[in-house]
């Protein structure tokens, strides 16, 4: 059986990556493993931060992983991403399967969505 045990995602800048997910998304460092790999607080699935210079770079043409974060309030999580200028590609709550999501980008151009599952 196949299972996520880790996730990771490659910076240019890891200053500036610690400085998005702290402060635009709320997570908290957990710990600094070198002065390039940090992880972040996260329940379960450990969550890291790795710079990496050698970065391809994301393009409309080329796949990608989606990160998605669950919320209980989208409509909150959308106008506090906005009151920080976070660049959305779906700036409104929007209906999907399980619910609604608003998806947007950090500042090296990975996607990340908040979804809020429709039971709640």
């Amino acid at each position: 059986m196949n299972q996520v045990c880790v996730i990771t995602i490659y910076v240019p800048n890891l200053n500036e990556a610690i400085n998005f997910y702290t402060n635009s998304l709320g997570f908290e460092v957990n710990k600094q493993y070198s002065p390039k790999i940090v992880s972040l607080v996260h329940k379960g699935i450990p969550f890291i931060l790795e710079e990496n210079d050698q970065l391809i770079e994301n393009t409309a043409s080329t796949s990608r992983v989606v990160l998605a974060l669950k919320t209980e309030n989208i409509v909150q999580k959308a106008k506090l991403l906005k009151e920080k200028s976070v660049e959305f590609l779906v700036a409104e709550p929007t209906a999907c399967p399980p619910g609604k999501f608003i998806s947007f980008k950090d500042p090296f151009g990975n996607i990340i969505e908040y979804l809020q599952f429709e039971d709640q």
